[in-house]
């Protein structure tokens, strides 16, 4: 009797630990579906070259800032950062050689595999997400990223969360996608089940 408790209590573990396991990978995909990241690599981790891709970053921030001002959508956000995709170029090139650097410099928009990364208060779950990837020379150097859509980027500072965050969050995200990400980062599902099953065979 014991031997068949414990198999249905393990039956029912491995329903629960693959029902949590698809629903958190669901909610991993909602959320990445549901923002734009910028994403910008340095030529090497040098001080030099790390010093180098914040200026970069600020100075495509503030262009970008300017070009979606406007956009109220994650398509429109796209849409602009791929019209923009040679200006952003440009940019980056002009503070690279003020700088005085002759780096290339690459923008383009594309699908990123992300780890685990806290921004603010909020933590963002691993997964692929849509990113304007800036990469800076040999592009080998620590990067720096933030979510451009919703706009957690250009209010104030190019690298600072400001006051209205979690409002622009809550109006693109679900009660349950955005309760996540304001978690510690830990995605983990804890499995009732297998806690009583443990206690059980003790």
């Amino acid at each position: 009797m014991k031997k068949y408790i414990i198999g249905m209590l393990a039956a029912a573990s491995c329903c629960v630990f693959l029902s949590g396991m698809i629903r958190a990978q669901l909610l991993v995909q909602n959320i990445a579906g549901k923002v734009l990241r910028f994403h910008i690599l340095a030529n090497s981790d040098s001080s030099e070259d790390q010093e180098l891709k914040l200026q970069v970053r600020d100075a495509v921030g503030v262009f970008l800032s300017e070009q979606m001002a406007g956009a109220s959508s994650l398509e429109e956000s796209e849409a602009i950062v791929e019209e923009n995709l040679a200006a952003i170029e440009e940019v980056a090139v002009s503070e690279v050689e003020a700088a005085g650097y002759a780096y290339p410099v690459t923008a383009s928009l594309e699908t990123c595999v992300f780890p685990e990364k806290t921004y603010g208060a909020f933590t963002f779950p691993s997964g692929a997400y849509e990113a304007l990837r800036v990469v800076i020379g040999e592009g080998s150097g620590q990067n720096w990223w933030c979510v451009m859509y919703p706009n957690l980027c250009f209010a104030g500072s190019v690298c600072e969360v400001d006051a209205e965050t979690g409002e622009k969050l809550q109006a693109e995200l679900t009660s349950e996608e955005y309760a996540a990400i304001l978690e510690s980062g830990d995605y983990e599902v804890e499995f009732q089940i297998l806690k009583f099953l443990n206690s059980f065979l003790e």
